[in-house]
């Protein structure tokens, strides 16, 4: 019996079974789960929206498998912390999405929607290609270097990246407790927007005037020109200013690294232990964070803190950092996710972004372009970030 409130889990299946044979973006669909939750889901602000649910992320019922056969059929007995916020607001989960192996490099066999021959990136792959495909109108990711900023980016939707510390990570499968961050996927910012409030009753301000710092990113990587010139024309419609060498972004991005492996080493600890079952990515990370020392980790931590202050203090006097989301389109080929490198200096200080989609390459796949913000300051950004959308389209 298909009623008001199934109707849109209904139409959410339906487009599963459609996309998911060229897509793959799921573990696992829960139908029979998703038409019971939606029966008694509570009238909030987001009543009846289907969602996906990186597969690192608690279910009850339902394995966390962590795109790793080291927890296969391993099921949640309860839900993670954030999936219970969104059914108390009336959202209602459509099952598991696609990660990479424990969140780290490994893909999983998400094909971009845009398209089949590319990536979607990593490691919230899943999540933005179920997005992208029209499948679910939001789904949960997570970040630990670039994981939801850069598949954001690679499948042309809105991504939405939480302050490190500021959404609870309970019921999460971690990789870094340091960088660890939970975060959103949906078509628009104004989605977004939504989702957030309805999470943390956080509400988007409306920017009288806009102050926005560009930065390029060409000291950490080869953006590509399409990138960079879709940045140029953004930043010039805002009247941003040059960041400049204010951040010294490149000794962060390498202090991020060291954090990364550190505490990736300690908290896959007993995976480690069976390296067979572990891709060499994994294991190459894990064998590095072994070989950090304690004093490796203090230093890079140390780093974060002094450079965190300098970045907020900027960040009172601008609304945001204005830079790519990636170094230009996704890459072909299925066999890697992309680099993360553009999104590890933010990620390090622990500060949201959110990913603004828009652009398009020559070719016509998505460019998107990241804000950097203040985490006391959220509803400017996503204010912020909503103009810069309307700007772009």
């Amino acid at each position: 019996m298909t009623g008001p409130r199934t109707a849109t889990v209904e139409d959410a299946l339906r487009h599963a079974a459609l996309t998911e044979p060229e897509i793959r973006a799921w573990v696992r669909v829960d139908a029979d789960g998703a038409r019971a939750a939606a029966l008694r889901a509570p009238a909030g602000p987001l009543h009846g929206m289907p969602f996906g649910v990186k597969d690192i992320i608690d279910v009850a019922g339902l394995p966390t498998e962590c795109g790793s056969p080291l927890r296969r059929g391993r099921t949640a007995t309860s839900d993670a912390r954030l999936v219970e916020r969104l059914r108390l607001a009336g959202a209602v989960p459509l099952g598991k999405t696609v990660t990479t192996e424990f969140a780290y490099f490994h893909p999983g066999p998400t094909r971009n929607p845009h398209d089949h021959g590319r990536t979607p990136g990593g490691s919230s792959s899943g999540s933005a290609a179920a997005v992208a495909a029209g499948v679910v109108p939001l789904a949960l990711g997570s970040q630990t270097a670039g994981s939801l900023t850069r598949p954001a980016s690679f499948c042309g939707v809105a991504g939405y990246v939480a302050p490190v510390g500021a959404w609870p990570t309970r019921g999460f499968t971690g990789l870094s407790p340091s960088l660890d961050a939970p975060g959103l996927l949906t078509a628009r910012v104004a989605d977004l927007a939504t989702v957030i409030e309805a999470v943390d009753g956080t509400t988007a301000e409306d920017p009288r005037s806009i102050r926005v710092l560009a930065w390029p990113g060409t000291e950490l990587a080869d953006v590509e020109p399409a990138m960079l010139d879709a940045l140029e024309r953004t930043a010039h419609t805002l009247g941003a200013t040059d960041l400049g060498r204010s951040v010294d972004t490149y000794r962060l991005a390498d202090a991020h690294a060291v954090v990364m492996a550190y505490e990736a080493a300690r908290a896959l600890a007993a995976e480690a232990e069976h390296p067979e079952s572990l891709s060499g990515q994994l294991n190459e990370l894990l064998e590095r964070g072994r070989r950090t020392t304690d004093g490796d980790h203090r230093a890079a931590l140390a780093l974060a803190r002094t450079a965190r202050a300098a970045v907020l203090d900027l960040l009172t006097r601008a609304d945001a950092i204005l830079g790519p989301a990636a170094p230009g389109p996704a890459p072909y080929g299925l066999d890697a996710t992309g680099t993360p490198v553009l999104s590890r200096p933010w990620q390090l200080l622990g500060l949201p972004v959110v990913t603004v989609p828009g652009h398009r390459d020559p070719y016509g796949m998505p460019l998107g372009l990241q804000l950097i913000g203040h985490p006391d300051r959220v509803g400017r950004l996503l204010g912020v970030a909503r103009a810069v959308e309307e700007a772009i389209q």
